[in-house]
């Protein structure tokens, strides 16, 4: 059983992982390997001169390993909801969590198995998105979304803002009080 199931593994899924796993939240992160992110080339990510997309997405997978996560890849193909927990399907298996973070990018083909409220895009090549309240949550309680799937810009630099951003949200509701997580030099 884990505390967090994020799905997908871009920058906002993994952004969003790296905050839960260090905040100590048993994390599990399934991502099927064709974010769009893989097809980019990126000059405009602040802390990185450039960087190829396949390289900023194993770099957030290493980082969010480093805390803890767990990384499945493979595809999530159905979440139900079972009381307070959420049963998540693979291909190859069934687990198990009590918060779900929806970071699927393009993709809202989950929102039926889940009954998720949705609407048009923003975006251009967006065609759906998941209807979020400012802090991430949908109309399911326990299930958040983030990133480009929640409606904002697909900019990796604001996708991943936006993970951590509900990451935060996650965290703070499952502690009972804001967290705030700033490291200091030593």
């Amino acid at each position: 059983m884990y505390e967090v199931a994020v799905i997908g593994a871009g920058p906002a899924g993994a952004s969003a992982a790296i905050f839960l796993a260090k905040a100590g939240k048993k994390t599990i992160v399934f991502d099927h390997d064709k974010s769009i992110t893989k097809r980019a080339w990126i000059e405009n990510h602040y802390g990185v001169s450039e960087i190829a997309g396949p390289d900023l997405i194993e770099t957030g997978i290493k980082q969010f390993q480093k805390f803890g996560a767990e990384l499945v890849r493979e595809q999530v193909s159905s979440i139900e909801k079972d009381g307070d927990t959420f049963e998540i399907h693979t291909e190859n298996g069934t687990y198990q969590a009590g918060q779900i973070i929806l970071a699927t990018g393009l993709l809202t083909t989950l929102a039926e198995s889940l009954g998720l409220a949705t609407k048009d895009g923003t975006e251009p090549r967006i065609k759906r998105i998941f209807e979020v309240n400012p802090e991430g949550k949908t109309n399911v309680p326990g299930v958040w979304a983030a990133g480009t799937a929640a409606g904002v810009s697909v900019h990796t630099i604001i996708t991943a803002g936006d993970g951590a951003k509900v990451a935060i949200n996650v965290i703070s509701e499952l502690n009972g009080e804001r967290y705030v997580d700033h490291d200091v030099l030593k």
